[in-house]
């Protein structure tokens, strides 16, 4: 295509541009644009971005825009995307994701800096009125996400903690950090000393701390947007022992002292294709309808990113790795509204909106209209429901408006009097976690591409480690590794092999991006559960330790999520039991089969018995529902020892993964996972007529043979790992090449029993 070729031609010119423009940008107070550095440097390349802007050529991806300085800039940045991206490459060089770029930016605040923000932030806690004796900061958004975009990342910003889970608290004279047991010792390595980490599960939860030591009466401010309705209710029951009142700021104080947040950067809204989503909105809304009739409701209001994202058939780029727009949805028994900053809505999507009888809103007319709600005086401008039905609804004394108190937040609860809400799990939730035909069927081939990409990676990674720091190998067990002079400068860190990943990655067939930031770590940093490498502080790759990879990609027809622990030299005794313990756990959960109505809280056993004969355990859950092209972590089932798992069954063409572990701080940590779809189970017998329910795992990848100790595995789960390995071979074989195909031979050659 026409802007590819200009950006081929633009290869030596366009990142010194960048370069100049971030100089320029230091230096002066008003930004500068890349293209008016190109109009002043390189006035070939700003003619070139004039032809690509004038012509809108297909696959340049920029929709609809409009002629300004703004739109050129646009396209030079466009061209600067396509200078990064495998299928341009020449020389074969990883590209370094776009986001990766920007985290690494953005996590470098100094912890002098934090503390001056601290400092700041109690001068206006104090100056606030009424004054502010403690402050919460939680780690959501708006829509409670789990993750965030970089301009959300208050909780971050001020405690410099860069975990997904964690509230801060703040008070006129201490500063403390609850996460949980996945983020302790990470917590522990990027705290100050002026914050104090609290555990949970271990230490007194938040609301109980405020309520045993601040005093009576004391106010506790929070940003009524970033807290759901469970929470506030939670607190609020805890404060009534001192008569302590949660303040809702009429705005976030983080914001006040972040002096350089993050723009609200307007990415364009992308309809998913029914081939992808197997069912259409139009589908989707009139089930949520019926619900609504079943329940008596008028109404509901949709917060949950992946949750409007879903109903709508719609995605996007505004939270780094999930495909999901800023965005809320009304939907009554007649109208349908999205809530969106307009700027991101092309024609195409207002098109699409039009024709599914949706109304497009300007986002931050959500509260206003929430309120209309509320009062019966909200109105759209397509009908495309039953009106008769929502008159004799609301001419019921209880019509209600539903809401999921777990996701909708503080700030759109207010607004609605609370004799009118119906407060259940969303509709939404169940519906999104158990896949349809289409949607299964995308999530196993893109499984199949993500293995293939995984196993060349390690393919790959296995020569390096031989050539360049004399290991022994995936395969071999020699005695140490000579590592190597680096002659040739090449130096393998946890960022820079993980980049590799992703090329390989990017290389496929729908790829979009990573679904989360990957886990690269060696020795020591496999052992900080959800670690994430830094270029300038990250580890070297070392023959002698273990490596852990937790890795996934967003592929249009799914999401992907695998882990894999290996080791290049010799393995200690002690490492290859524990990794066949986790091995032994991830096997039989993997195997397991039981009956309808069974919750994750009851199959968490399965994974741990292994480990607990040791007495090992791992301090996370075992498993957590994949996205289709959406959130890697999606609910609301889970497996796991958390209270919460209780909640919700497993049923058929639900999701979710296999992942036991085992870590020792300062050491090693190991992980292994797979994800599996929920099926039916064929068994011989149907006690109680309940069915039964077992695992398919969709995950392709060689799991390492020389970390086993056969001699403590059963001959059902040696049976097991060789099926696996079988059926890895036959079923990557065509995404490889010859020498890749001969690696996994190796890699999956049958193991037995030893004594």
């Amino acid at each position: 295509m026409r802007l590819r070729h200009i950006a081929s031609s633009c290869s030596d010119h366009v990142p010194l541009l960048l370069a100049e423009e971030e100089a320029q940008n230091a230096r002066q107070p008003r930004p500068i644009h890349r293209y008016e550095v190109a109009q002043e440097r390189e006035p070939s390349l700003a003619a070139a971005v004039e032809e690509a802007w004038s012509r809108r050529l297909p696959g340049s991806d920029l929709g609809d825009i409009n002629n300004s300085l703004k739109d050129r800039c646009t396209v030079l940045r466009a061209i600067s995307k396509l200078l990064e991206t495998p299928r341009n490459r020449t020389n074969k060089r990883t590209p370094i994701s776009p986001t990766r770029v920007t985290e690494r930016r953005t996590m470098t605040t100094s912890a002098a800096a934090r503390d001056q923000h601290l400092d700041e932030l109690r001068a206006l806690m104090a100056a606030h009125s009424p004054p502010i004796h403690a402050l919460l900061v939680p780690s959501e958004d708006a829509h409670q996400s789990e993750y965030v975009s970089e301009r959300d990342k208050r909780r971050q910003f001020i405690s410099g903690f860069t975990g997904s889970a964690g509230l801060a608290l703040i008070t006129a004279k201490e500063a403390l950090l609850w996460t949980d047991g996945r983020y302790f010792l990470q917590a522990t390595q990027q705290l100050s000393d002026r914050w104090k980490l609290m555990r949970m599960g271990e230490d007194p939860p938040v609301e109980v701390w405020i309520a045993d030591n601040l005093l009576d009466g004391a106010v506790i401010g929070i940003d009524s947007w970033c807290i759901s309705v469970d929470c506030a209710q939670r607190y609020e029951q805890a404060f009534l022992k001192k008569n302590q009142m949660l303040l809702e700021l009429s705005s976030d104080l983080i914001d006040e002292v972040w002096k350089e947040r993050p723009p609200n950067d307007a990415l364009p809204v992308n309809v998913h294709p029914v081939e992808f989503t197997g069912r259409s909105v139009a589908e989707k809304i009139k089930e949520l309808r019926e619900k609504l009739q079943h329940e008596k409701a008028t109404a509901i209001v949709i917060t949950a990113l992946d949750e409007v994202a879903w109903l709508y058939n719609v995605r996007g780029d505004d939270v780094h790795y999930s495909p999901v727009v800023h965005s809320y949805a009304i939907v009554t028994l007649h109208n349908a509204f999205f809530y969106v900053d307009k700027r991101k809505v092309t024609n195409e999507v207002e098109n699409y909106m039009a024709g599914n009888g949706i109304d497009i809103r300007e986002y931050h007319m959500v509260q206003p209209d929430v309120s209309l709600l509320s009062s019966g005086q909200l109105q759209g401008s397509v009908v495309n429901g039953n009106l008769d039905v929502e008159k004799d609804i609301k001419g019921q004394e209880h019509s209600k408006i539903w809401i999921d108190s777990n996701s909708c937040c503080l700030a759109l609860y207010s607004k609605l009097r609370q004799d009118q809400v119906l407060m259940l799990q969303s509709p939404i939730a169940l519906p999104k976690a158990v896949k349809n035909p289409m949607e299964l069927d995308g999530l196993r081939r893109a499984h199949i591409r993500d293995g293939a990409a995984v196993v060349q990676y390690l393919a790959w990674l296995d020569n390096q480690m031989q050539e360049h720091y004399g290991a022994s190998g995936y395969f071999s067990e020699a005695n140490g590794s000579q590592k190597k002079e680096h002659l040739e400068k090449v130096k393998l860190t946890e960022v820079s092999v993980s980049d590799k990943l992703e090329g390989f990655r990017a290389e496929k067939e729908h790829f979009k991006s990573l679904s989360f930031p990957t886990i690269s770590s060696v020795g020591p940093n496999a052992a900080i559960i959800h670690y994430s490498p830094e270029a300038n502080t990250c580890a070297e790759l070392d023959a002698d330790k273990i490596y852990l990879c937790d890795s996934g990609a967003q592929y249009l027809d799914g999401t992907t999520d695998i882990t894999r622990t290996v080791h290049f030299g010799k393995p200690s005794e002690h490492e290859k039991s524990c990794y066949t313990a986790v091995l032994k756990g991830h096997i039989a959960l993997d195997a397991a089969v039981f009956p309808n109505g069974t919750t994750g809280h009851s199959l968490d056993i399965l994974a741990r018995t292994p480990l607990w004969k040791n007495g090992l355990d791992y301090r996370h859950g075992t498993g957590h529902g994949v996205g289709s092209y959406l959130n890697v972590h999606e609910g609301p089932h889970l497996i796991s020892f958390r209270p919460s798992a209780r909640n919700v069954p497993l049923q058929a063409s639900m999701t979710v993964t296999d992942e036991p572990g085992y870590y020792e701080d300062g050491n090693f940590g190991i992980r292994l996972e797979n994800v599996l779809i929920v099926k039916e189970a064929d068994t011989k017998f149907n006690f109680g007529a309940k069915g039964f329910l077992s695992f398919e795992h969709i995950t392709w990848a060689p799991y390492q043979t020389k970390l086993m100790n056969t001699a403590l595995m059963t001959p059902a789960e040696v049976e097991w790992v060789n099926l696996y390995h079988s059926d890895c071979r036959k079923i990557l074989a065509s995404y490889l090449n010859d020498e890749e195909k001969e690696w996994l031979r190796k890699a999956t050659e049958p193991i037995t029993m030893s004594s």
